[in-house]
């Protein structure tokens, strides 16, 4: 399978199926996005990760996808996952190719996170932001698929017993709410013909 058709495979499974919203009874939490990067290099297609600054105030130096809160000039969520990912990574919001929206996710930060899948150009021609990126890390999908590299442990958080999902890639491991965005896009991929392989 071209990874040309599994993006279209993506986007056209993305776009039947509404995105399930949070709903937390007794909370109120803030609007976020964010954008899981996706590209071709090579005909293999990756995912872009991002880990942020260790002196940050908050998820210091985990791993993420760009995004942020909503500022109010942003007219829809999209509209933030896309200046975030231009604003961290020096990716014009123009050059990307939206296919679509993933589930909503809380965070313990009190966010409800919107994901949203985009294609971007394959070039590695980042400009990473110095105040929010430490590090950009591109994995090939295949390598995210591999059952070896995922753990889960079940904890109680935000007064529910909640799995927690770790990617250990080499020596990056990737969890917290951007694993769980990840377990949600992958399992989209593994449905894709060929299963993005």
């Amino acid at each position: 399978m071209s990874v040309e058709a599994l993006f279209q495979s993506l986007e056209s499974r993305l776009s039947t199926r509404p995105a399930r919203e949070v709903d937390l009874p007794g909370w109120t939490l803030r609007e976020a996005s964010v954008l899981v990067p996706v590209f071709e290099r090579g005909g293999v297609p990756h995912v872009l990760f991002t880990r942020r600054p260790a002196t940050l105030r908050t998820h210091a130096d985990q791993y993420s996808f760009p995004g942020g809160g909503r500022e109010p000039e942003d007219a829809t969520p999209l509209h933030t996952a896309l200046r975030e990912t231009e604003e961290e990574l020096g990716i014009d919001r123009r050059g990307v190719r939206v296919l679509g929206m993933l589930d909503e996710v809380p965070t313990i930060s009190q966010y409800r996170v919107r994901p949203f899948v985009g294609v971007i150009p394959g070039d590695g021609k980042y400009q990473p932001s110095a105040e929010e990126v430490a590090f950009i890390l591109e994995v090939p999908l295949a390598g995210l698929l591999d059952p070896s590299i995922l753990r889960v442990e079940r904890k109680e958080i935000m007064g529910a017993e909640r799995d927690l999902y770790f990617y250990t890639y080499g020596t990056h491991v990737i969890w917290g709410a951007t694993a769980r965005i990840l377990r949600d896009f992958l399992s989209y991929v593994s449905q894709a013909p060929g299963g993005g392989r």
